[in-house]
């Protein structure tokens, strides 16, 4: 089944232009509970990460991909921020996961398996990483429509780290496989 991602609501984004070399990208997921609050509640904790106002995409409904049958849809959006200077990729990952334990997730016994809130650390700056907890830029963005969609909303220009084509080819070549 085709995964197309739709936006649900749309968010008028205010914040200040951030230049790539400093975004942090944040993939938000939700598909238990009351997803159409979880999401922007999750984005307003977000700020709290950041140094500049947050870019904050719509909301976008996908269909599960990769998940175990029956899966609920899923809300999704995307978030750009300026880590504070002394942040780094993995004290960011633990905040997230934090926040995560904090809208109700519990340790999954089932791979992607529905849950209240799943927060992805997209890239961070121009930074590198292949540890077992920690793959950057996230190894499969680049191929999920519900990623680059609220990612090109709020920052179109924005490449994703060793990836040579723009948000809009990546996304025209998932169309053009299907």
């Amino acid at each position: 089944m085709r995964n197309k991602a739709a936006p649900v609501a749309m968010t008028r984004n205010s914040a200040l232009p951030i230049p790539n070399s400093a975004l942090a990208i944040v993939a938000l997921g939700s598909n238990l509970g009351e997803s159409k609050t979880v999401v922007p509640s999750a984005m307003d904790r977000l700020q709290s990460l950041s140094d500049q106002p947050i870019l904050r995409s719509s909301l976008w409904k996908s269909a599960p991909v990769d998940c175990p049958e029956g899966s609920p849809d899923f809300i999704n959006a995307a978030v750009g921020l300026q880590p504070r200077p002394d942040e780094t990729p993995e004290s960011i990952l633990k905040k997230l996961l934090q926040l995560e334990l904090e809208f109700g997730n519990r340790p999954r016994l089932v791979v992607n398996a529905p849950r209240h809130l799943d927060l992805d650390l997209i890239a961070f700056g121009n930074a590198t990483r292949a540890k077992p907890d920690l793959t950057l830029p996230h190894p499969r963005a680049h191929l999920r429509e519900f990623v680059l969609k609220p990612l090109i909303e709020i920052t179109p220009d924005y490449r994703l780290p060793g990836q040579t084509d723009s948000l809009q080819a990546l996304l025209e070549r998932i169309d053009a496989s299907e």
